[in-house]
């Protein structure tokens, strides 16, 4: 039961909670030890929220779960871990969570309820409505990156940045949409209402239109912000931003991936290179060119 609920809970998505260390990087705060753990337990309160989370989505969509190749696997779908149980174990880490936050900084865990909140409206509601379901992806992306904020008494970290979270947050999930709209075909609708509502065409589009949005947003970011170097030497950290996302969509358009984002991190070894090497210029812009 242990092994099924820690897999209820996917570990392996914890990986988008990274960005709550945002703040804390780009307000030139790492290396200061305080900081660094507070953001640390911070992430690791994010993964046990975003679990809970996990575990109220799949007992929730257990039956449409097992109508997909995939997700039917998952323990509460195939019947191996019993939805009472499950819940009571996410309601009862919901709430540890909560008060774990509030002990690290009350607006940590304002914002931590704020994204738990979001989640539930979503579970229940929010996912059924073309457009807004992507967008509410997109809003628990950026309670991600305001959590860090209070962390770490952040001064200098720029609004730009909510902007590229925002709209890379919304390329993720319109991808997302295209590959369960391409695997799942004629029955698409059957497994998400919202899918009934999209096409191919449509979400190419959408598509397009955040991909140049989302360099647009950056470009200005690294030329206007506020707290970053004088000489303008974040733009040098554009290519990697460019190659990244050229990458991802050439994993999502021609691999046919895009189902989940966090594998595609994973596995795709260029893409991890694009990004290693954007943060490691980032890191030296900002701490030793500044």
């Amino acid at each position: 039961m242990l092994r099924d609920l820690i897999q209820t809970m996917r570990p392996k998505q914890w990986l988008k909670n990274i960005f709550v260390f945002a703040p804390l990087v780009f307000d030139v705060k790492i290396g200061n030890p305080t900081y660094l753990l507070r953001t640390l337990a911070g992430f690791l309160l994010l993964c046990l929220a975003s679990g809970c989370v996990y575990i109220m989505n799949d007992a929730i969509d257990a039956e449409k779960d097992r109508q997909h190749p995939r997700k039917r696997l998952r323990p509460i779908a195939a019947g191996r871990l019993r939805v009472g149980p499950a819940l009571t174990v996410a309601i009862l880490l919901a709430l540890l969570s909560l008060l774990a936050g509030f002990w690290l900084s009350p607006g940590f865990a304002a914002v931590l309820l704020a994204y738990l909140i979001l989640q539930i409206a979503y579970s229940f509601w929010l996912k059924r409505w073309v457009i807004i379901d992507v967008m509410a992806i997109a809003a628990g992306f950026v309670l991600r990156v305001t959590a860090g904020v209070p962390l770490v008494d952040a001064e200098r970290f720029s609004p730009w940045m909510y902007a590229c979270i925002a709209l890379l947050a919304l390329l993720i999930g319109f991808s997302k949409r295209r590959h369960e709209l391409t695997l799942l075909k004629e029955t698409a609708d059957t497994h998400r209402e919202s899918l009934q509502e999209y096409n191919l065409p449509f979400l190419d589009q959408l598509i397009n239109i955040v991909t140049g949005a989302t360099l647009l947003a950056y470009t200005l970011y690294t030329a206007l912000a506020p707290n970053l170097p004088a000489n303008h030497a974040m733009m040098l950290t554009i290519p990697f931003v460019l190659y990244s996302l050229f990458r991802y969509l050439y994993l999502v358009q021609v691999k046919g991936l895009g189902g989940e984002p966090e594998e595609i991190v994973l596995r795709d070894h260029p893409l991890q290179a694009g990004i290693l090497l954007w943060g490691l210029t980032v890191v030296l812009i900002m701490y030793f060119l500044g």
